[in-house]
This record gives structure tokens, sequence and C-alpha cells, in this order.
């Protein structure tokens, strides 16, 4: 018997934004991401009602990456479904979820040495207690290759995407090929508009797997990203659209790259521009965005340029 899948995103409230969950209907129903530590009860709850299905019947939490909006409801949402789900996470993400101070630990050894805010190790420590709704061992970890069966014939594949974060992993449903990519394809990014990777190596190479190799039908995002015009996409892409989103942000690295080595190569200048010690790099690129503002995509972005040119220095 051949079981229909459905998708549907779960959109929870956080401040001006949502967080995006979605909901694999399968015969071993599956949530993709958790937002933070309200999601489950806030937003996913209801939506499930909604659907006619229940928050008990969730049997598998895939989670694409370790940052708090996407790993902070899930303790909250394993306990809703009675600790009976299956919580999944690349093995290089998963500190993240074992650990609050790990989020903490990542904001000093990257961005953190840019930003220079007196508060700025407190403020994280504050929002990963705040929005982390319980440390937890993963009951499945993942490396890539791997293959979960959601029931019946329903089948994900499991592929190891990183850049973004270390672990960043696409689930895609086999025989469908619907990607759901969490932070993985960032376009011109978010709100801050500046895509954000720890390692810009690594990120071109998980886009261009992901172009190359799964070539999504459905691609599912874990962000409403924007355009180069400041346009978001939804969060629901078809093929063409998918296309246009992978590659965009493959041209996009690339101009970043360009920009970002020219610096490194002419030496960093500490400045009083708030882009310092990168400003050139903002000013080639026409980046006028806040970049203090959390996650903080352009120090992270630039902290992995940095990493990588002194390692091949």
């Amino acid at each position: 018997m051949t079981h229909e899948v459905g998708v549907h995103p779960l959109v929870s409230p956080w401040g001006r934004f949502g967080l995006y969950s979605f909901f694999i209907d399968a015969p071993e129903p599956a949530v993709v991401d958790t937002g933070i530590a309200s999601s489950p009860a806030e937003g996913m709850a209801p939506a499930l009602e909604a659907l006619g299905r229940s928050i008990e019947d969730v049997r598998w939490i895939l989670l694409t990456h370790g940052h708090i909006d996407h790993v902070g409801g899930a303790y909250a949402l394993w306990e809703l479904t009675g600790r009976r789900a299956q919580v999944v996470i690349h093995e290089a993400d998963a500190p993240m979820l074992r650990s609050r101070r790990a989020h903490v630990d990542e904001y000093l050894a990257g961005r953190g040495q840019y930003l220079h805010d007196p508060d700025g190790e407190a403020k994280v420590t504050a929002a990963a207690d705040a929005v982390i709704s319980g440390e937890m061992e993963p009951t499945v970890l993942v490396k890539g290759g791997e293959t979960l069966s959601l029931g019946g014939d329903v089948t994900v594949s499991v592929h190891s995407v990183p850049g973004h974060t270390p672990g960043s992993v696409a689930y895609v449903i086999n025989g469908r090929r619907s990607a759901f990519v969490g932070d993985a394809v960032q376009v011109h990014g978010a709100a801050n508009g500046f895509p954000g990777y720890v390692d810009p190596v690594a990120y071109r190479a998980g886009l261009e797997h992901l172009r190359d190799e799964v070539r999504p039908r459905h691609l599912y995002l874990g962000h409403p990203y924007r355009t180069a015009d400041g346009v978001p996409y939804g969060v629901e892409l078809d093929a063409d659209q998918a296309r246009e989103a992978l590659q965009g942000s493959l041209d996009i690295e690339a101009g970043v790259s360009r920009a970002a080595c020219r610096c490194l190569q002419d030496g960093r200048q500490e400045t009083d521009s708030p882009y310092s010690p990168f400003a050139p790099v903002a000013e080639e690129l026409g980046y006028t965005g806040d970049p203090t503002l959390e996650p903080s995509p352009f120090f992270t972005s630039m902290h992995g340029y940095r990493a990588h040119f002194t390692q091949n220095s």
C-alpha cells in the first residue's frame, strides 16, 4: 500500500516573527524543527488539532540543526508526545541539544569576538535559559547517509549539508524529493539581509549537493529567506523556486567570498565602523544592515571566511 504523505507548515509566534516547523503526515508522523520552548503548546498543538491530528501522534522529531530557534522546543515537544518520539540530530550539533551552555560557547568563539558587547555573554545565556525548553540527549544521532522509516513505505533520507552549522542536515522524503533544509539555504538571509554560515566552503558544498544531487521538487525553508530586492520567499518552494533559491544562494556566496577574501588579503583594520574589521566587505556589497542584531550573520560569516583564510594562508 502506498501512503499519501502530507506536509503542513506549523507556525509558532515569536515576537514580530513566526517560527516554522513542518508536520509530515506519515504512518509514524514527524515534526521537522521545533521552534522555541513555547512553540509546541502555542503553535504546534492548535495547528495539529486544526488538521485533525494530535501532538501525541508525533513519533519523530527531526532537527535540521542546533540553533535555539530550531531545537528550543524539542524537549517540550518530546514531553508532549509522552516521550515516545525519536529525537534526531546530527552528531556535530548534538551538544547544542544537550547543553544550553554550548550556545554561549558558540557565541564567544565566533561572532562575539567582533561585537564587543560587555553584556553579550549574559544576554546569550539569558536567551538560552528562556527559549530552550530543556537539555536532553537525542535518541538518534546521524552523520548523513542514513534512511529513517516513518512507517509503511514512507522513508526519509538524511543528507549532511554543513556550513550554516557544522551539523546542518536536510531530510528528504524519498520518492517525492521533498527536502527540509532548515537554514542551509540562506539566499540573501532573513530579516538581517545577510546570509549566515560558520563554514563558507562547507556551505557552498551543501548547496551544490542539494542543487545537483537532491534536485528537490519541494523545498522547505526554515525561515522566509529573501531575494535580492528584499522580498521574502515563502517557506514552501516548488521545483522552479527551489532551483532559483539554490542558485541564488551560490551566486550570493560567491560575491561575499570575493569581498571577504579581498578584505582579508589587504589585512583587517580596526575602525569606528560597526562592521569593523570587515568594513570593506560591507561597503563593497552595499550592506547597510545592523551587524549587531542577533544572530549577527554578518560577523558569523566573516569569522568563517577568516578561519578558512587563516587555515589556507
